[in-house]
């Protein structure tokens, strides 16, 4: 019989070895996948800020409206002054104030939110601001975007009256009695004399950052389980 000292070094344990190469595997599966929608995004950003430099063009008769996103245009057409609302609660610069949207209706009959800018909030909540659009037929620059799909509301009863919590298109489109389409024109540039609202709308994002976190968080995760095995096979083995 052999001693002790003529045996095989011990191999790893079958089971912990598996569990292992199978989550190693995932996270880096998870990982790669995650650095393929940075990389999307990343041309995304590009071609956004590519977009965002080039001329006004007239609006636009699209079917998707998804590939006009941030693009540059120039509608003309007449607000409906009636159905102006104040967006609660949007801050620029430390202060608290009102984003103002207002439906402009195009020559062609099409309705469009337009998204005329930003007015800061009275000395109290009984104060609010009064920034009626310009009368009769105008010119809007402005760049479209589209509407937060989620949002939170404090309240069921946040849609009424001048103030509301958030812009729900739907809820807007039933309370103007118009047909809008479903994007936002962020208006960049005054359109006349007194048309002073704060227009810094925020550059797109686009969320790279948040893959690039995770890729990393994945992949040291996989690292981690690799250095987790090798530490315990090489005691196992000592």
């Amino acid at each position: 019989m052999g001693s002790l000292t003529d045996a095989p070094a011990r191999r790893p344990a079958l089971v912990p070895t598996l569990a292992t190469i199978a989550f190693v595997a995932v996270c880096v599966s998870a990982g790669l996948w995650q650095r393929d929608r940075m990389e999307q995004k990343l041309a995304l950003r590009a071609q956004l800020a590519s977009v965002s430099q080039s001329e006004a063009v007239a609006f636009p008769r699209a079917s998707d409206w998804g590939a006009w996103r941030f693009r540059r245009v120039q509608a003309v057409g007449t607000f409906d002054a009636a159905h102006q609302i104040l967006i609660d609660n949007r801050v620029r610069a430390g202060r608290v104030g009102y984003d103002v949207v207002a439906p402009l209706v195009l020559a062609d009959g099409r309705v469009v939110v337009v998204a005329r800018g930003w007015v800061p909030a009275g000395a109290t909540r009984a104060e609010i601001p009064d920034a009626p659009p310009p009368p009769g037929n105008v010119t809007i620059k402005g760049r479209i975007n589209q509407p937060p799909s989620a949002y939170l509301e404090l309240a069921s009863d946040t849609a009424k009256g001048r103030v509301w919590q958030n812009l729900d298109l739907a809820r807007y489109a039933k309370a103007t009695g118009h047909a809008l389409l479903p994007i936002v024109v962020e208006q960049t540039l005054a359109a006349g004399p007194g048309d002073d609202l704060v227009r810094d709308w925020p550059a797109p994002d686009v969320g790279v950052e948040k893959h690039q976190n995770y890729m990393v968080q994945w992949f040291a995760f996989a690292a981690t389980a690799i250095g987790f095995w090798a530490y315990f096979t090489w005691r196992t083995r000592k």
